[in-house]
């Protein structure tokens, strides 16, 4: 999963309770309607729209892609060329080739082949979900999509231009490559169970592409993977205790699911630790923390613009967003050379008050109204980015393993 900081990915890592709980379990069990496909769609100042949801339409069937934004996830594009040297035994002698083939190895098992099979629940779960509450579902299967489509497109093309230089870290890629195209395509078809879906071809040749340098892309695709590992284990991990909850089928998916995220995000790992420059320097540990606080700030930020999804499924917004970035922030403890105080009561008060300062900028209108509010915005991410800092890292880069540091 591509989204964070992009997104956060993972992506990672969901419907709206509109109304009290006894409302939401009575609207599961009413009897579906099937809308005839000929009234789906309406024409609402010359733009095709769902009668259903008011969502905006390409064509019939096919959802108009949702507007680009700081929060939304985005397309990468890397600097191939650096890429192939980075990954060349020769160029770089610390890649461990024994590590990197046991990790082909354990991708090439395909653990998840059979694991993404559907059944008529998703269709009737789907009939039941209306009104507001649908509109939303519809939004976090797309958003979740398209952060997926976006690791797919850039794993498959390091697949392919890593082929003759590093034919193992190539096939690695590959194989992520399909993992992503895997998700993407069982969450486009659940969009198809609310009779909508995402045109992904034209989402590849008309989506804007952000650029990153390699060790960026690492970085931001280490915390994409290890945060979309962290969401969906702990949704699902909720569900599971509190089965009334499960709205969708599609949840039931999620244990084994994130354990794609999480062999992705192993792999980063090696692929860090065979570059040292990039997480055991003054201008790492600064990198480091600059990814970690804008995924962590793009994931709270995105989710709390949609709480009553998660209070739909019956999380806490702010627990579970705090809980996935607690354990996020200590797994990546173990490999960035710096990590931000996710502890510090300051760091969830910033937070906040991005939160309100967000819902006020997507109201406000005229520049005037924006100027103060983008400046409250940048303040509050800056004093997150001047707290003290937790120092962490690779146990493999120290000689004191029993640095503090290294307990986190």
């Amino acid at each position: 999963t591509m989204a964070a900081v992009m997104s956060a990915s993972l992506v990672a890592p969901r419907v709206a309770k509109l109304g009290a709980r006894a409302g939401k379990t009575a609207s599961l069990k009413a009897t579906p309607v099937r809308v005839a496909r000929a009234a789906r769609t309406s024409t609402v100042a010359g733009a095709a729209v769902d009668n259903e949801t008011g969502l905006k339409m390409a064509r019939d069937g096919i959802k108009e892609a949702a507007s680009e934004n700081l929060l939304t996830p985005r397309f990468y594009t890397t600097d191939f060329d650096e890429m192939e040297q980075l990954f060349s035994k020769e160029i770089n002698p610390n890649l461990d080739e024994s590590e990197l083939v046991a990790i082909l190895q354990e991708f090439q098992e395909d653990f998840n082949q059979k694991h993404f099979v559907r059944n008529d629940s998703f269709k009737t779960a789907a009939d039941g979900i209306t009104g507001e509450a649908r509109r939303i579902f519809i939004e976090f299967l797309e958003r979740s999509c398209t952060a997926e489509f976006s690791g797919f497109l850039l794993y498959k093309e390091l697949g392919r231009r890593l082929k003759k230089t590093a034919p193992v870290c190539a096939e690695i890629f590959t194989l992520m490559s399909r993992d992503e195209a895997r998700h993407a395509g069982f969450l486009n078809k659940a969009m198809s169970d609310f009779n909508l879906a995402l045109d992904l071809g034209f989402l590849t040749k008309n989506r804007q592409y952000t650029f990153f340098k390699p060790k960026f892309i690492f970085y931001a695709t280490y915390l994409s993977e290890k945060i979309g590992y962290w969401r969906y284990i702990s949704i699902y991990r909720h569900l599971q205790a509190n089965p009334d909850d499960q709205l969708y089928p599609i949840f039931q998916y999620f244990e084994n699911w994130c354990q794609d995220e999480n062999r992705h995000g192993d792999f980063f790992t090696a692929v860090l630790k065979a570059r040292p420059e990039f997480i055991n320097d003054f201008e790492a540990k600064l990198w480091s923390r600059f990814f970690c606080l804008s995924v962590y700030v793009t994931m709270y930020l995105n989710d709390h613009s949609r709480a009553e999804f998660y209070e739909s499924i019956g999380l806490d917004t702010t627990q579970f967003n705090m809980h996935v970035i607690h354990q996020t922030n200590k797994t990546t403890a173990q490999i960035f050379p710096q990590v931000i105080d996710t502890y510090n009561p300051k760091f969830k008060e910033h937070l906040d008050k991005l939160v309100v300062i967000n819902t006020a900028l997507a109201k406000a209108e005229s520049p005037m109204e924006k100027a103060p509010l983008v400046l409250g915005f940048a303040s509050n991410l800056l004093a997150i980015a001047l707290m003290k800092p937790i120092d962490s890292g690779s146990i493999d880069f120290v000689e004191d393993v029993s640095d503090p540091a290294f307990m986190y």
